[in-house]
């Protein structure tokens, strides 16, 4: 069976550079956005829009998830206070990739890989761990994909700059 990888993107200037070097490679994948961790729901929709964009401009599709901010809120519930790359982190991207591996499956993807560890802001180790938490138990592979190294910040800041991206300054979750 040929690999088709499921892409989970959290925005567009996080997901860019990845986008379109997997899109160079002509590797089979669709870019996912699930992100109910992002509030309000206009800046949720602005980087859905902007992800969307970028896919267009690689012709790659795109696939947008249910907005369960509910459900995001009740699963980091008491976490409030937790810092950047703290426990919440660790539920937020685990309710995510499992969510994401589980589409996945339902419909033909191989594997799934994402996007979320790419920002400095981020710990790249706990994103793999919750990766792996989730594909031990949904059975969908988790593919680690380079999106800090090789050239590819650099790539990332100058499509940034030459598409005009709408690049935020918060990763989404704005606790209660």
């Amino acid at each position: 069976m040929e690999e088709k990888i499921l892409l989970l993107s959290c925005c567009a200037p996080c997901s860019c550079a990845v986008i379109k070097k997997m899109a160079e490679e002509k590797t089979n994948f669709a870019v996912v956005f699930y992100n109910p961790n992002i509030r309000p729901l206009s800046e949720y929709q602005k980087r859905c829009d902007e992800n969307k964009r970028v896919c267009d401009l690689y012709q790659v599709p795109f696939i947008e998830l249910e907005y369960d901010n509910e459900r995001w809120c009740e699963a980091t519930q008491g976490l409030e206070n937790e810092p950047e790359r703290g426990s919440r982190c660790s539920i937020c991207f685990h309710l995510r990739l499992k969510r994401v591996m589980e589409y996945a499956k339902a419909n033909g993807f191989t594997a799934v890989a994402s996007v979320l560890g790419v920002s400095r802001y981020k710990n790249l180790n706990q994103v793999n761990e919750m990766a792996q938490k989730a594909s031990e138990e949904t059975n969908v592979p988790y593919v680690h994909i380079e999106g800090r190294k090789n050239g590819m910040q650099e790539i990332r800041m100058q499509l940034i700059k030459e598409l005009n991206l709408y690049n935020q300054d918060y990763c989404g979750c704005k606790p209660r």
